[in-house]
């Protein structure tokens, strides 16, 4: 036996130990994600009821308006007639739900086993369970096939992710196919000082203890995997609609509240389209195509590099 061979078995069993230091914390964090919305979920569940009819036509429409950040949504994907799209943390399948009266066929994924229990419901209270594939588990662990997904819609998914931001970007754009469509939603904090002036609010929220808003190294992270990522900026003093609105909810409130909305979001879109002003937006929609490699060796092995020509 060589003199080196305890110091390698050493080293291999240290390099065992900070794995396994690493994993920890990963599953602490499911375990809180989990049990925070499990309680969510016991509490919306007299909630699974059909789909708004004002809401599903409100996202069904025509012409759908640039202004409202998931209208947007909508207007960028087109029709989803036949797509096969990934929903990234469902939830309770409201909008699995709704993707999948459009005409997607959805597969939903949760980190909370009960609220992947309401959104089955959901499903089958609006007759769309033929459409809808559920899954309850964290994404870092889900065992999802290359290169299935026309579309990934993730609705403020990955602020609830960002110590793992780099491995779930890696399989999402992996899960989609080469000309699929990303389609994310998130908040972020693109200026400091108005982060910290929101802090002085007394806004009352429900926030898991492991979430926050995006910066912008974490927004070019996002665009490594997703090179031609777009980015539309809202919720500038779009922030007040949650006080108009009644329950957030645009479609039941009066014609007078929906007018103050309306107002307002357009004078949103109108300053955030300009260069100084969008950093100062408190969410935004991001959207793009896959930088797609190869299919990635078994674990283990290196993953080819994703480097992207800046010019």
């Amino acid at each position: 036996m060589s003199r080196s061979e305890p110091f390698s078995n050493r080293e291999a069993a240290m390099s065992t130990d900070s794995a396994v230091q690493a994993v920890k914390p990963r599953e602490e964090r499911w375990r809180r994600e989990a049990s925070f919305f499990d309680g969510w979920a016991q509490r919306s569940s007299d909630d699974a009821l059909p789909i708004d009819p004002l809401a599903f036509r409100r996202y069904t429409r025509p012409v759908l308006r640039r202004r409202f950040n998931k209208e947007f949504r909508f207007r960028v994907m087109g029709d989803l007639g036949g797509k096969s799209l990934l929903d990234v943390g469902c939830g309770d399948g409201l909008n699995a739900v709704m993707l999948a009266k459009m005409g997607a066929n959805v597969t939903g994924i949760d980190v909370s086993p009960k609220a992947i229990e309401l959104a089955r419901r959901r499903g089958e209270v609006n007759g769309v369970s033929d459409r809808l594939s559920l899954i309850a588990a964290p994404l870092e662990t889900a065992d999802l096939p290359p290169d299935t997904f026309d579309l990934v819609w993730a609705d403020g998914i990955l602020h609830h992710v960002l110590d793992d931001l780099e491995l779930v970007l890696d399989r999402l754009t992996r899960w989609v196919k080469p000309e699929g469509l990303l389609v994310f939603a998130e908040p972020v904090n693109l200026f400091h000082p108005l982060r910290q002036l929101r802090f002085m609010i007394p806004v009352e929220t429900e926030a898991t203890p492991d979430e926050r808003p995006l910066v912008r190294s974490e927004v070019e992270l996002i665009r490594r995997y997703v090179p031609d990522l777009r980015v539309r900026h809202y919720s500038l003093f779009g922030r007040l609609d949650q006080f108009i609105l009644i329950k957030f909810n645009y479609e039941r409130s009066s014609p007078l509240r929906r007018a103050i909305v309306n107002g307002i979001d357009f004078l949103d879109y109108g300053l955030l389209s300009l260069p100084g002003v969008k950093r100062l937006g408190g969410s935004c929609v991001m959207y793009g195509h896959p930088a797609k490699a190869s299919v990635p060796p078994p674990d283990g092995r290196k993953r080819p590099d994703r480097t992207v020509s800046q010019s």
